[in-house]
């Protein structure tokens, strides 16, 4: 019996081990896919350019600064953004809200309706988005 229960107990402690290993790995990795984006407004203004038919003329341009929230069950920075893109040629669409959404420190796609992920934020100005060339 003494070998039996000093077999289960190491058999308990190895199951242990592995666990607390995969526990550290998956904290690891989940740190570096939430690499800080240390170039996050180059990185969306590169994006706008395919994000917007004519990203020139924007007006009200805002940005925030990035931040950790939970987005689709993941922990993701999340940069929200506000702006008023041109509709046509003489007309303007209206204030745009938007949150872009970083992966290993990189843009990785846009959230259109962000209201949840958006609500609270401070906005600065950003007038960078406004200057963009076609």
């Amino acid at each position: 019996m003494k070998g039996s229960a000093a077999a289960r107990a190491s058999l308990l402690f190895g199951t242990f081990l592995a666990l607390a290993a995969c526990s550290h790995q998956d904290s690891s990795v989940e740190q570096e896919l939430n690499a800080y984006p240390a170039h996050y407004k180059a990185d969306i203004l590169a994006a706008m350019h395919a994000y917007l038919n004519d990203p020139t003329g924007i007006r009200d341009a805002a940005i925030a600064d990035p931040a950790l929230k939970d987005t689709s069950g993941a922990t993701r920075y999340i940069v929200c953004l506000k702006f008023n893109p041109k509709k046509n040629a003489t007309a303007y669409a209206g204030v745009n809200e938007i949150a872009a959404v970083f992966l290993v420190g990189r843009f990785d796609h846009f959230i259109e309706t962000p209201k949840d992920l958006c609500a609270g934020v401070t906005y600065a100005p950003f007038p960078e988005l406004q200057s963009l060339q076609p």
